[in-house]
């Protein structure tokens, strides 16, 4: 019982928390405008990220290990897309 209370809460989590990062991630990617966007956060966030996808592994939780998956794929695109502008913008190619 407890479980599938777990589950009916952590998957709709997972799937709002994960979702909320699709209009960044596309709009970064369309426009490559990363100007309002910060390197520090989005790197923290990132391995933040990865430590919650560990986390999940480890103690075999599928919400966690779906929704940071995904999660860390998106935050992988904005944070490699604003590492590859400042990479421009400093005038090395």
């Amino acid at each position: 019982m407890i479980a599938e209370l777990n589950d009916f809460i952590g998957y709709p989590a997972a799937f709002l928390t994960t979702i909320a990062f699709v209009p960044q991630a596309w709009k970064s990617w369309r426009t490559r405008d990363l100007t309002g966007i910060s390197l520090p956060m989005y790197a923290l966030f990132t391995l933040g990220v990865v430590m919650w996808l560990v986390y999940g592994l480890v103690i075999g939780s599928l919400p966690i290990i779906l929704a940071n998956a995904v999660t860390f794929l998106l935050a992988a695109v904005v944070l490699a897309l604003k590492v590859l502008d400042g990479w421009d913008e400093s005038g090395r190619s």
